[in-house]
């Protein structure tokens, strides 16, 4: 197969080389069980313990307040579940309209079981507003759930200023920063509660963890030997936590460098997609994550470009990939207040550590010739 340009890591990353080779004696040579008490066992835990203590280091965190998971979604069901199993005498969550489903539907869940749920709503850029959220705790609040960077549309949360208020109000705070994680700094001194997926930062998949205060209760989702310190029971996925140490370690030390070349990729794709016509730049242009621009195209159908970008060995999507077999507009856009016509005619396109000026080059020159050919066969005309 030709070379295809990948233009789709904010639904998932090539495994990097270097992770890659750490990975590979933990899966047919060190492969005992990291419960076991044998060299095999013993030499598994010693590699769970110092990916442990790695990624803790690169947060400034006690290794104690890492928990692994099988991913984010997980994370952020342990997260937002397990503390409100933790604080039955009090009832009340506090999340946004443009959370990941991994946090919106637990906390619709909560609902059904008694709990109440305020969902705050977010600007014309995606962004929460600080006086809401303010207004919006109560003494019965025991968790704000807001991500650090949303996957759809990029924008930041002030994570720093939301936590203060947390503070201020003994509201515990979690943050959803699968995104945000290796490419941005956070306040890591400010936040309770984070969740990570390995996947997103050229590790593997199946395999995230959840950074818990220790100060923060939590009743474990999984009942069973009392791994993680009795936080999330089951045999430990040995490769997979040695992966995501490994990415994590890679992606912070190349953040610096990493995060100015997407950010010099990104100035350059919403330049030369605003100058397409009938073109709507989707979230925040600057207080954003530096991977992803999401544009909307008047007159054609996100689907059928993300299909005839395909056709050309250009893959993107149009908005998260858990959900992108639907064709229903993307709940993000429209709390944003994308009319619903624009918001089925988005596109995501988020780069990686692998994209190349070349592939910024071809993709900017096979764009636009696509979008006029969808909008030549198109019963909508641009203006209407």
């Amino acid at each position: 197969m030709d070379k295809r340009i990948y233009l789709d890591n904010s639904a998932t990353t090539p495994v990097a080389a270097e992770v890659l080779a750490a990975m590979t004696p933990y899966f047919c040579e060190a492969y005992g069980n990291a419960s076991s008490l044998h060299a095999s066992g013993r030499v598994a835990r010693e590699a769970i313990e110092e990916g442990r203590v790695e990624i803790a280091a690169a947060l400034g965190v006690s290794p104690s307040e890492i928990v692994f998971t099988s991913g984010a979604t997980e994370a952020n069901n342990l997260a937002i579940i397990g503390i409100a199993f933790a604080h039955r005498d009090k009832g009340h969550i506090i999340t946004s309209k443009i959370e990941h489903h991994s946090v919106l539907h637990p906390c619709q869940w909560l609902e059904d079981q008694g709990y109440e749920v305020t969902t705050l709503d977010v600007d014309a850029t995606g962004q929460i507003d600080l006086s809401q959220l303010k207004d919006a705790i109560r003494e019965d609040t025991f968790l704000v759930s807001i991500m650090a960077g949303n996957n759809e549309i990029g924008t930041l949360q002030p994570v720093e200023e939301i936590s203060t208020i947390c503070r201020e109000r003994g509201a515990a705070f979690h943050t959803d920063a699968v995104q945000a994680y290796g490419k941005v700094q956070l306040p890591m001194g400010s936040i309770d509660l984070l969740s990570v997926s390995a996947h997103k930062l050229h590790g593997p998949k199946g395999v995230g963890f959840l950074m818990v205060r220790k100060a923060v209760a939590l009743t474990p989702l999984f009942h069973g030997g009392g791994h993680e310190g009795g936080r999330r029971s089951g045999t430990e996925n040995t490769p997979g936590i040695v992966g995501l140490a490994a990415a994590s370690s890679l992606a912070f030390k190349e953040m610096e460098e990493t995060t100015a070349r997407m950010r010099r990729f990104k100035r350059r794709l919403i330049a030369a997609i605003n100058a397409i016509p009938g073109t709507r730049l989707n979230g925040h242009e600057t207080d954003s994550l530096p991977h992803i621009v999401n544009v909307s195209f008047q007159g054609i159908e996100g689907e059928s470009l993300v299909m005839k970008l395909d056709e050309h060995g250009i893959e993107t999507s149009t908005g998260s990939a858990c959900s992108s077999p639907t064709l229903e507009p993307s709940y993000v856009l429209l709390a944003i207040g994308v009319p619903i016509s624009m918001a089925h005619g988005s596109l995501r396109i988020s780069t990686g550590r692998q994209t190349t000026e070349q592939d910024v080059d071809t993709f900017l020159d096979i764009l636009p010739r696509v979008v006029e050919e969808l909008r030549a066969i198109s019963p909508f005309k641009v203006g209407e």
